[in-house]
């Protein structure tokens, strides 16, 4: 459902994403991981139309996302980790406005906001100004502009930050489903230990490069054959990040 081909992105002389080869299948929840500054919000940028690779290339449905662009962003729900929302509109407004961009007739609209509505548990806030939202609703608000227009891909940046359990278990128990029906979801994620208990498949982006990919056995079997390791000891390992453990950990016994 998502296939990148040498996928490269340059800022100036600075490789953002590297030579990325990558798919990502039908019915997957798929965990994209890496430190702060990796190339993941790069990545997905350049999945959902907004960013043009500088080399490579990117399929999204069966679309190549720069040949036929229009169909390949019918097919993608987008989620950033900074969502842009206008404040002075109601929720039940913006989603409005937001299927009026995708092209949705009102009938399509109305049919399509209730449900979304009443899933994510915003039917009581619907006629609420945005800028009153808290920020687990705009989290919420902000998925259900993604599912709105029906995509077969859903990518979120950071759709889990800064909610409470019962909102992640929301959130997480609708990316299941999405998955279910036959979706396909790429998500980015600090939360290790969600990551761990959510994603079919993981992979692992660093400096631009895709350094690991395949499921927890997969990964564990790789990672000496220590079949206890936990993602985050794997993720660590890989990054580098063992090394700012021992110093934390140092300090700590001071």
């Amino acid at each position: 459902m998502i296939k990148t081909m040498h996928l490269t992105h340059q800022y100036g002389n600075f490789k953002a994403v590297n030579d990325l080869n990558l798919d990502v299948f039908s019915g997957e929840l798929f965990g994209f991981l890496g430190p702060n500054g990796a190339g993941k919000s790069t990545t997905m940028k350049i999945l959902a139309g907004l960013l043009q690779p500088t080399s490579g290339s990117a399929l999204v449905a069966g679309y190549d996302i720069h040949k036929d662009t229009i169909n390949a962003k019918k097919a993608v729900g987008f989620m950033p980790d900074e969502l842009a929302l206008y404040e002075k509109l109601t929720g039940n407004e913006f989603l409005r406005f937001i299927g009026g961009l995708y092209g949705l007739s009102d009938t399509e609209i109305k049919n399509r906001c209730k449900p979304l509505l009443d899933m994510l548990g915003l039917e009581e806030k619907k006629d609420q100004l945005i800028q009153g939202y808290s920020h687990g609703m705009r989290q919420k608000i902000g998925l259900a502009c993604a599912l709105l227009h029906d995509p077969k891909v859903l990518l979120l940046d950071e759709p889990l930050s800064g909610l409470d359990p019962r909102a992640a278990r929301l959130v997480k128990d609708v990316l299941r489903a999405f998955c279910q029906q036959g979706g396909t979801v790429m998500l980015s994620t600090h939360t290790l230990e969600i990551a761990e208990r959510m994603c079919d498949r993981i992979g692992i982006i660093n400096h631009g490069e895709l350094i690991a990919v395949g499921r927890m056995d997969e990964l564990r079997a790789g990672n000496h054959g220590d079949s206890g390791s936990s993602l985050e000891d794997i993720f660590l390992q890989l990054t580098g990040g063992e090394e700012a453990v021992e110093i934390a950990n140092s300090l700590a016994s001071l």
